[in-house]
């Protein structure tokens, strides 16, 4: 790892303590189906600017609750906006650091282009360095970047890969930590199939790095326990983390508790529950409930 800047006591607090990893990352496209669910209809916002600003409560409400704390959340992926936005008049990554030893983390890509040969990889990113130079400048620690994989398809998985690593190192010369997220899609039929060329590519793929260029992984929950034990062993991997990837809380965690050494990484199975018309002690309670269930998963 390039040490440069980066921040040591976070880097071993990512590497190797106890916990799983908060995915606050929702943009512009799930944003609406993230607010429906919290309870919030779209008729109750008409612009973009209102309906970030009502996703910005609900964050501000997880990330300030008691519930939310540094003993079971090692760090947190946060959207743009919600970086660029304050919590207590502290930076949102500030906050959680600071306040909660929280390491914050930073979606960078601009979301999907249209599916080909069964993957559907980023949409090119021209802001990209000088969006690594902000998110320095406002304390983040590392970057997450997603594609997605729908069909056992070697060319669109190599394709998907390729390009993960692309960004990943342009990241790292920044003196940031990528997570690489080629998500498999869960509904697929060829889920199993994904899994085995995607291992496949993604060790290749580790093991051209240098002991410089050190990646995290965020990968759909598999379907053989522990299939993934290589790549969490690969001396150029920091941490392994599971996407819920739309399976309940339920399903989630029981599958994440049979997978040694991984840990999550959270998003709709972590806000699971919650509603925005309950009470500060109902909502801690539900989130506190979330959070155990999700930790003792991770352990």
């Amino acid at each position: 790892m390039k040490w440069g800047t980066m921040n040591v006591e976070q880097y071993e607090r990512v590497r190797s303590d106890k916990g799983f990893i908060a995915a606050l990352d929702q943009s512009g496209g799930s944003t609406p189906k993230a607010l429906h669910i919290y309870g919030i209809d779209e008729s109750l916002y008409t612009t973009d600017e209102q309906m970030f600003d009502l996703m910005h409560q609900f964050r501000s409400r997880i990330i300030q609750s008691p519930a939310f704390d540094g003993d079971r959340i090692l760090a947190a992926i946060l959207f743009e906006m919600t970086m660029e936005r304050s919590i207590e008049g502290i930076t949102t990554a500030e906050y959680l650091w600071e306040r909660k030893g929280i390491v914050p983390f930073l979606k960078i890509d601009d979301g999907l282009m249209p599916m080909q040969h069964g993957a559907a990889l980023m949409k090119p990113i021209p802001e990209l360095t000088s969006r690594l130079e902000k998110a320095k400048q406002f304390g983040i620690f590392g970057t997450k970047a997603r594609s997605v994989l729908h069909e056992s398809d070697s060319i669109g998985i190599s394709a998907a890969v390729n390009q993960q690593f692309q960004i990943a190192a342009q990241v790292i010369n920044k003196d940031l930590v990528p997570i690489i997220e080629p998500e498999v899609d869960i509904k697929s039929r060829e889920k199993h199939w994904i899994e085995h060329i995607l291992k496949r590519e993604l060790l290749a793929a580790l093991d051209s790095l240098t002991s410089a260029q050190n990646v995290m992984l965020k990968l759909t929950l598999p379907d053989e326990p522990n299939y993934y034990l290589d790549l969490i062993h690969h001396p150029r991997v920091i941490r392994v983390a599971a996407l819920s990837g739309g399976y309940t809380q339920e399903h989630a965690t029981s599958v994440l508790s049979k997978n040694q050494r991984m840990i999550a990484s959270f998003s709709r199975a972590l806000t699971e529950g919650l509603g925005v018309h309950q009470s500060e002690v109902e909502f801690d309670k539900t989130l506190n409930a979330s959070i155990e269930k999700i930790y003792l998963a991770s352990i």
